[in-house]
């Protein structure tokens, strides 16, 4: 009994001193509070002297007449881009040790609490499930940039949220779960922020991760307390990002993960249309979930959010350059029609990189030049000049001559963009890049020349210095042939007999023919792009193209 009272007064002790420490921190002056259009119309005419920023709700704001503010916090990635450009003074708020101690005091307070018993995992996980962000977004469709179909899929949910009782009255059930699917980095988060924006409703955002934890009946416990939230605020978007984490196919266990599902699809059962509430999740594997969770009344509408393909790429880097200056020599058409595969996220990261790079120089603007680094840096790596002897120089020439020659003979429609000696960043000794075209489907014929393309670097090295002398700098290309070679084999039954191992090998052996074939014929062609990268050792693709068509047999 003294112990119990003894662990009683130590708790109490704490909490008390923990609560002093709060009372003490908060002191200061008042600030004076400004809306978010006053603080930026403030900033552009010169009246902001300095800006504070962190995590919370608010900006600290030191204003020109020595007066102190508050903003409220946009959490936009651009926003200390634009006041520094500004002229503003930006400093990254500092941790208080307050809440370090506060922290560490909680901490002690539940591991007393947690030893005699009177607390378990339950209540950790009602703490943690509240810090779900459950504000309505500033994001709307027209900050995303994805194709028509997905966009109209989204659109159709924003009805179902605003008005679901003029869809109940048709006898329309609205989905309750909304599956969004693709690669990784294509905008399905972005997306579910802009249908909660789009309808103005709250937005409960967690990680399938935030679900999982050590101890059993926790990641159910933050699922109740979720929706519990959604249903108190009126409704809402409920977000689960990688829902993977928690919503893989089941087995025979019956562990924590197991739980948390079952307790996500007895919510999802639980609640009707007139709650206003959408559950949304993202995936980039959509064959790993759980049958359960895909069947109807669950999450029954699924919405493919795909790589974009061109014009899309063009809208996406319209929608990221509106903060950014463009020299007038910038052109969005041109990048994006050599970024082929890139994602939104790839493609926003390119913008970023240019004005890096603008600003590095000390220019105004992102000017074509700067774009251009940028792309090169991303797919190929930086440039790392370093001093190699003319006989690697030499051989370095031919194999990417000998990709490049292939590109250009047997790839017509994608477009040489680049031809170097010049190592790179990620390991490479050169690189020949082209631009492929937006294509859903490729013939047989077209693969073979994929796959001669790929061993044209090896098959000049041979027919420079024989086959006993090549080198290991075609060791990604061969990776690249056999990924080929085992995809028609496997799952395009492109070969001739069936038997896997004996059609990949006669596939790659075809490959190799095509590409040796091509390459002895325009011989002229390979030995002067080989001379001009010797001497230059970086081309443009027009050059290159320009010097290969000069020869004859090409």
């Amino acid at each position: 009994m003294k112990k119990k009272k003894l662990e009683g007064l130590i708790v109490f002790g704490m909490l008390a001193a923990l609560m002093v420490l709060c009372l003490l921190s908060g002191g200061g002056e008042e600030a004076k509070p400004l809306s978010y259009g006053e603080f930026w119309q403030m900033a552009e005419n010169g009246g902001v002297a300095e800006v504070t920023m962190g995590d919370g709700e608010n900006w600290h704001v030191l204003l020109g007449d020595g007066q102190k503010a508050v903003t409220p916090n946009p959490r936009a990635e651009d926003g200390k881009e634009r006041l520094l450009r500004l002229g503003v003074t930006v400093r990254e708020q500092g941790q208080s040790p307050v809440p370090g101690l506060m922290f560490l005091g909680l901490l002690l307070c539940g591991v007393l609490l947690l030893t005699r018993g009177r607390k378990g995992a339950a209540g950790m996980a009602k703490y943690a499930a509240v810090q779900a962000d459950e504000r309505i977004p500033d994001v709307t469709f027209r900050d995303v940039a994805v194709s028509p179909q997905t966009l109209q899929s989204m659109r159709d949910l924003v009805g179902f949220l605003r008005e679901p009782e003029r869809f109940a009255t048709c006898g329309a059930r609205p989905p309750k779960g909304v599956m969004l699917y693709g690669p990784p980095g294509t905008g399905k988060t972005l997306l579910a922020r802009a249908l909660a924006g789009e309808a103005k409703a709250p937005f409960f955002a967690m990680s399938g991760a935030d679900f999982v934890q050590v101890y059993v009946g926790v990641g159910a416990s933050r699922v109740r307390e979720l929706f519990r939230k959604a249903r108190k605020a009126g409704g809402g978007v409920i977000f689960i990002d990688e829902i993977d984490a928690i919503g893989k196919k089941r087995d025979s266990g019956n562990d924590e993960r197991e739980q948390t599902l079952n307790a996500l699809l007895t919510e999802m059962s639980g609640f009707s249309g007139g709650d206003k509430i959408m559950v949304v999740a993202a995936t980039n594997r959509l064959d790993t979930l759980d049958a359960a969770l895909l069947r109807e009344g669950r999450f029954d509408r699924r919405i493919e959010v795909s790589l974009p393909d061109r014009e899309e790429r063009l809208r996406i880097l319209q929608v990221h350059a509106r903060n950014k200056p463009l020299a007038p020599d910038a052109c969005l058409e041109t990048v994006a029609a050599q970024t082929a595969l890139f994602s939104g996220a790839q493609l926003e990261t390119l913008l970023n990189e240019a004005a890096i790079r603008a600003a590095r120089a000390g220019c105004q603007a992102i000017a074509m030049e700067h774009l251009q680094q940028a792309f090169f840096a991303i797919t190929a790596g930086e440039d790392r000049p370093r001093q190699f002897s003319e006989a690697e120089k030499r051989i370095t020439a031919y194999h990417e001559a000998g990709h490049a020659l292939l590109t250009h003979i047997l790839q017509p429609e994608a477009r040489l963009t680049r031809v170097s000696i010049i190592p790179t960043s990620r390991g490479a000794a050169g690189y020949s890049m082209h631009v492929q075209p937006d294509k859903l489907l490729h013939t047989r014929q077209e693969l073979i020349a994929m796959m001669a393309v790929a061993l044209g670097g090896r098959l000049a090295e041979e027919m420079l210095l024989g086959k006993d002398n090549v080198t290991t700098g075609a060791a990604n290309d061969l990776e690249k042939v056999r990924e080929i070679s085992r995809c028609m084999a496997e799952e395009w039954a492109m070969g001739e007999t069936g038997d896997v191992k004996s059609d990949r090998a006669a596939l790659e052996e075809e490959a190799r023919r095509l590409g040796k074939d091509v390459l002895t014929r325009c011989r002229a062609g390979l030995d002067a792009l080989a001379k001009a990268l010797t001497a230059r050792e970086s081309l443009d693709g027009d050059t290159a193209a320009r010097i290969l068509d000069a020869q004859k047999g090409l």
